[in-house]
This record gives structure tokens, C-alpha cells and sequence, in this order.
């Protein structure tokens, strides 16, 4: 072998010349050159490695690592018009949730629901204090309210004006709640309207008048319609009325509103001027208790029976017993009144001012989202 290639043994025992001699000896600039390229490569790959995993800090203990690229999470907020502080919310409850296709997600109400009051349990439970509970859960809610109009707005679905829907009919200036007996085609039977001492009110035969309704998803309706006339039913005296079958979209809400039975007390709220210009009016509470029982609410108001006499227009502090003699409390306005039944009013209200705890009690009431309001 050796006789082969004599020269072998002695190349194996010289000194091995650096390499970048051989570079730098010929042309540095070359050098330069596959620095930069490989600059570019590990660059370019960052970049995919972000795009593909998105970037931030580690999760959170107990928090799996999120499955979806951020193009997903940038597409979907942005199709919702969300904040970024609201997208880092919802991308907390998708990784909180272990969420591999967000799309899907997006598309199912029930599926939504389920992670966002998975999400509301791990900050119940992983929270260093209460005001740091707080200020998630609102942040929470700020973007399931947000979702909550989207999808209503989206719902193309036609309403259905089923039996036992609550309803309003609007004749003239006045206005009476009834609930849907039965509705087939473009008939509907609604109860027997009644006025304010509880007695029946009579509506003539051709009266024009619309029947006002909301759905689940809190979107308002309006069907314009005539009086047939009254006709008893194995529910009682109800009014026959036939109407166009064309729905009217009311305003949308912004909030999911929820039937409830919850006790509540009302003070009248007073604006004083103080004279100066660059000062608000002064609030003064007034000192008499009305009592009233709250039949739906939302985040954004509510409707409360009662036999007090309260205008239109009046300011209102309003406290809700939400959980056996635990109250909390908004400051609210009414916008109209509906009478019902004997000595009875509804009252519409719009919540001017609503502390961070009493959002967060409500939107979690309203989305069945804490445990003890499952059973309201």
C-alpha cells in the first residue's frame, strides 16, 4: 500500500492549515458573502418558527401550549374587530382549552361557551387576589360580549314566533307584554292583553298593531299585523291576530340577556347642579325604598316588576340580591314602562354605571358560566 502512494504518511504528519487561510488568502470578500447567507437562513428560519408558533412568554403552570398558529389567532381577531389586548384574551382561553382548530370553534356556540367557562374556572382558580380575579374575568366577558354580537349579527337563521315566547303588543301609545299561545303560518294568538289594574283590554276587530318579540340571542323582531278578534283557547281567553310574516329587525343588543327571579330594591336618583361649569351635576339618593323583583338581565340593563310609580326618564340606584341577601349595585335609568297586570309595571332599564364586580356577577349569570346560577 505504502509503495502505492509514498507520499501519504508524510501529508498525514504535517500541520493542518486553518481553513479560512484559504478563504481570506484568496478573496475575504467571498467570506463575507456565506456569512451573510448564513445569517439569512437562521433569520428565515426564526421567522417561520414564529409564525408557525407564535411568540410570547411560556405558558402559564397548568396552561397546555396553544396548537394553532398565530395567522390563525391574527384572522379570527380580526374578522371579530378585536382589541390586541382582547386577542391576547381569547388566545389565552384557546390555549387554556388545548383549542387545535379555532375555526371550528368559532362556528359552534355551545363548543365557544364550553372553553370560555373553562377559562373563567382557571382564573377563578389561578389568581394571586380578587382584584386580580376581577380585572381577568372582565377582560374575559369584554371579548365573549364582543363574540356574543358578532354571532347574533351573523345568524341568518329566521326567528321563530314559537309558543310561549314573551312578547309586546303595540297599538297606538300604549303597549301590553303577552306571551304566544300558538303561531302557525301568518295567524298568532297571544294572551288576552290586560291594563294596568289587571283587567282585560279590549282590542276592535281590524285594529292595526305589532307584535314585538326577542330571541335567545337577545335579537329583537316586529311583525306588522290586524286584529281577528278574541277567541278562547284550552289555555284561556286569548286575541287572534294575523300578521305579514315579514320581521322587522328591532335594535341589536349588545348584551345576552337572561330570564331570572331576583329581588331587588330602588332608589330614586337626583341631578343637582352645582353652578359651577367645569363640575358635574352632584348625585343625591333619594332616602324611600321602592321593592321590585328583576325578570331578565344583561350587562347592559335590565327589566324590573314593580307596583311603585316610576316615570319614564327617572335615575335609579338598584340593588340586586344576586346570591341570599348579597347584593350588588348599578345605577341605572329607565327608559319605558310596560303596566302589567294588577297594579304592576315593567320597568326597561339602561345601566348608566356599573362597577367591575357587577359586571363580572352578571355576564357570569347570564352565561351560566358560575355554578350558582345553573339553577336561576
Amino acid at each position: 500500500m505504502f509503495g502505492i502512494l509514498p507520499g501519504l504518511p508524510l501529508f498525514l504528519l504535517q500541520t493542518t492549515p486553518d481553513i479560512t487561510d484559504f478563504f481570506w488568502d484568496e478573496d475575504p470578500t467571498q467570506v463575507k458573502i456565506v456569512l451573510i447567507a448564513l445569517a439569512a437562513i437562521i433569520v428565515i428560519a426564526i421567522v417561520a418558527n414564529i409564525i408557525r408558533h407564535g411568540v410570547g412568554p411560556m405558558p402559564a403552570k397548568g396552561i397546555t401550549p396553544r396548537k394553532f398558529n398565530s395567522i390563525t389567532l391574527f384572522r379570527i381577531a380580526s374578522a371579530y374587530g378585536l382589541t390586541r389586548e382582547q386577542t391576547k384574551t381569547l388566545e389565552y382561553v384557546f390555549r387554556n382549552g388545548a383549542v387545535a382548530d379555532p375555526g371550528r370553534v368559532m362556528e359552534n356556540i355551545e363548543l365557544l361557551d364550553r372553553h370560555f367557562r373553562r377559562a373563567y374556572r382557571a382564573i377563578e382558580k389561578n389568581s394571586v387576589s380578587d382584584e386580580d380575579a376581577q380585572e381577568r374575568f372582565a377582560k374575559l366577558f369584554s371579548v365573549r360580549n364582543v363574540l356574543e354580537a358578532a354571532v347574533g349579527a351573523n345568524d341568518t337563521t329566521p326567528p321563530r314566533l314559537s309558543e310561549n315566547t314573551p312578547a309586546v303588543l303595540i297599538t297606538g301609545k300604549d303597549n301590553y307584554p303577552v306571551k304566544v299561545l300558538s303561531s302557525r303560518g301568518h295567524t298568532v294568538i297571544v294572551e288576552t292583553p290586560r291594563n294596568s289594574l289587571g283587567s282585560p283590554v279590549r282590542i276592535g276587530k281590524g285594529t292595526k298593531l305589532n307584535v314585538s318579540f326577542f330571541t335567545k340571542s337577545s335579537n329583537g323582531f316586529s311583525l306588522a299585523g290586524q286584529v281577528i278578534g278574541p277567541m278562547d283557547t284550552d289555555k284561556g281567553s286569548g286575541l287572534q291576530i294575523n300578521h305579514t310574516g315579514k320581521l322587522k329587525p328591532l335594535t341589536k343588543r349588545m348584551y345576552r340577556r337572561k330570564q331570572v327571579s331576583l329581588k331587588s330594591a330602588l332608589f330614586l336618583v337626583k341631578l343637582i347642579e352645582t353652578g359651577e361649569k367645569k363640575r358635574p351635576p352632584k348625585l343625591i339618593l333619594d332616602t324611600r325604598k321602592f321593592t321590585g323583583t328583576v325578570q331578565d338581565i344583561s350587562a347592559g340593563g335590565c327589566a324590573i316588576k314593580t307596583s311603585a310609580a316610576i316615570q319614564a326618564g327617572s335615575r335609579l340606584k338598584i340593588s340586586i340580591d344576586h346570591n341570599d341577601n348579597q347584593y350588588m349595585h348599578v345605577l341605572g335609568q329607565v327608559l319605558r314602562t310596560n303596566r302589567s297586570g294588577a297594579a304592576g309595571t315593567i320597568l326597561h332599564i339602561k345601566f348608566l354605571k356599573i362597577p367591575r364586580r357587577a359586571f363580572n356577577l352578571i355576564s357570569a349569570m347570564v352565561y351560566d358560566y358560575d355554578d350558582i346560577y345553573l339553577n336561576s
